[in-house]
């Protein structure tokens, strides 16, 4: 399961980083990205409706890869996995968050920005993590460099990606996807602008073809 769910991920290539303040919106969105050629969607629990919408999007969009974003603790992503999230992301690493995507055969993302926390995921079995807040840790230059002393390891860089820079993402040759939020803005989802979503996210799979 957890190799078929990466595989998945990679074939999307961008996992957009989804904040939703109503939960109403959950579907029209979740169409839009996909109307957009975008299949994945990593629903935030930063909003009070964010498991809801999780539940929502996971239940209702089959087609649709839908996981869990800002996991930072063992009840949120015990919570997230019984909703039904396909991967669970962290902003940074937590062992108690990677004991229960192990038991539950559901894959885990941490957020790693320096050998030490590449190593702790190493060992809790991890061969992907999430590379967090990207562009202010080095972005494609410093994913370059952990690369060396870990070449068992593939990234998913997020924090500053845009439809500028992704693709010297993917030429590092060690980026399984990028996540990003440029196609899902608050304020685009807030005035209910589904038609803009679904431009900026083929434009940005355009780029990542």
């Amino acid at each position: 399961m957890i190799q078929e769910v990466l595989q998945r991920i990679e074939k999307c290539k961008i996992v957009p980083v989804v904040k939703i303040d109503d939960v109403n919106d959950t579907l029209p969105l979740m169409k839009a990205l996909a109307a957009g050629g975008i299949m994945s969607a990593e629903i935030t629990f930063r909003t009070a409706c964010g498991p809801d919408a999780l539940a929502l999007a996971a239940k209702s969009c089959p087609d649709m890869l839908i996981g869990a974003g800002t996991i930072i603790n063992k009840e949120q992503a015990e919570k997230a996995v019984a909703l039904g999230a396909a991967f669970v992301v962290g902003p940074g690493f937590s062992k108690e968050v990677a004991e229960v995507c192990r038991k539950n055969d559901v894959v885990y993302l941490p957020g790693c920005v320096t050998p030490t926390e590449v190593m702790a995921a190493i060992a809790e079995g991890l061969t992907v993590v999430k590379f967090f807040p990207a562009e202010n840790y080095g972005g494609v230059k410093t994913i370059k460099a952990l690369a060396g002393p870990f070449p068992q390891i593939k990234f998913m860089p997020t924090g500053g990606i845009s439809a500028e820079n992704i693709k010297g993402y993917f030429d590092s040759g060690k980026v399984i996807a990028c996540g990003g939020s440029w196609m899902v803005k608050d304020s685009l989802i807030k005035a209910r602008e589904f038609d803009k979503i679904t431009a900026l996210s083929k434009e940005a799979m355009e780029v990542v073809k």
